[in-house]
């Protein structure tokens, strides 16, 4: 089974709109550990860690985003998996 570790950066209407809350959701949902945060320039920041088709899964739900965001962009980087996570949580 293949492991996959993105870390992505969201650019939008996605802080105070309740972004990180419905990530950590749906995150758990799908099966992926992690982390999400917003960062200083008003994106959100996230490490996401699993299953490749999960973290596809998370990828394809980031680019959609929470009922009252507005994705404009999704940047992704590959990074090497490491494992690291058991769980997915919003960190500051």
């Amino acid at each position: 089974m293949k492991r996959r570790r993105v870390h992505v950066w969201i650019t939008g209407r996605v802080q105070g709109v309740f972004f990180r809350s419905y990530t950590r959701e749906a995150a758990q949902l799908i099966g992926v550990g992690g982390w999400v945060r917003n960062t200083r320039d008003g994106r959100v920041e996230a490490v996401i860690e699993g299953e490749a088709d999960k973290v596809e899964m998370m990828m394809e739900w980031c680019n959609e985003g929470s009922p009252m965001s507005r994705v404009d962009r999704v940047e992704a980087t590959e990074e090497v998996y490491m494992g690291e996570f058991d769980v997915f949580e919003i960190t500051r």
